[in-house]
């Protein structure tokens, strides 16, 4: 073999291993380019993440019920219509209150604005249906949690129209043992003595709201028993009963109850 061939051969073996080099560093800058991918995503998942300004307790009452509590300040609170499971949305949070079909049938009110459609429009959250029902108003301006019986929400009583939120249901009259059953009725609480998936908001003397569902079934008196026993340590001031049964839903990071897997048309949501 002479001198021009074996040089012609070492030029091929350079450019072989050139080349494999280049695929070699070719493949690096790819998996380097999939990392740094996949960390920006981890990151901004990280951003991304759902509220954090709560508590989460799961609580077991001497009468059975079994209660799953999300507590924050009703700063952090808001009303939103979703048309779905609440453990589909992206939120956390509870169910809110009556409804039929894509009609709300109890109060839902943000700001002075109904969260499923317009002033006066059957369905949007502007009123309680037929009935004057427990209502529990957070009035921002004076930053204090209340419950009014009302019918309409126009009849609501709070210090700045464009700053409170008030969500429907049934009145709880918590500190009021001897005429509560007597309210409920008045009210006309549905099923109160079937055994059935219950969820409620109530709020303690230092204004602190708990968000509360069942994962046992009972009957209201059982529920608002379970409540007084276990939550907020007596320290309860009132509340109201929300819609129940298969609507009974939660959503948070410790805890999914799917009710019976019915969407709702609206729900109680954390913000942060």
């Amino acid at each position: 073999m002479n001198n021009e061939s074996i040089e012609t051969i070492n030029r091929k073996r350079k450019l072989q291993i050139i080349g494999v080099m280049v695929g070699i560093f070719l493949v690096l800058a790819l998996l380097f380019a999939v990392m740094l991918y996949a960390l920006q995503v981890k990151s901004k998942g990280s951003v991304e993440k759902g509220p954090t300004a709560y508590t989460y307790k799961e609580l077991l009452a001497s009468n059975g019920m079994e209660l799953h509590v999300l507590k924050t300040s009703p700063s952090n609170v808001t009303l939103t219509s979703i048309q779905n499971n609440v453990a589909l949305t992206p939120y956390y949070g509870v169910n809110g209150g009556f409804f039929y079909e894509k009609a709300l049938l109890s109060i839902a009110v943000v700001d002075g604005m109904p969260v499923n459609g317009d002033i006066k429009e059957y369905g949007s959250g502007d009123e309680n249906a037929k009935y004057a029902r427990g209502t529990l108003v957070w009035d921002g301006a004076s930053d204090k949690l209340s419950v009014q019986v009302v019918r309409n929400a126009s009849d609501l009583k709070v210090m700045d129209h464009t700053r409170f939120w008030a969500q429907g249901g049934i009145s709880m009259s918590l500190g009021e043992d001897q005429d509560w059953l007597k309210q409920m009725k008045n009210e006309q609480a549905p099923n109160p003595e079937d055994n059935r998936l219950r969820s409620a908001m109530v709020y303690d003397h230092e204004g602190m709201l708990y968000l509360i569902v069942s994962s046992t079934k009972g009957s209201l008196q059982v529920f608002r028993d379970a409540i007084v026993e276990q939550v907020a340590g007596g320290n309860l001031e009132d509340g109201i009963f929300l819609d129940g049964d298969g609507s009974s839903q939660l959503r948070s990071a410790e805890k999914i109850l799917t009710g019976d897997n019915r969407p709702v048309a609206q729900m109680v949501r954390l913000v942060k």
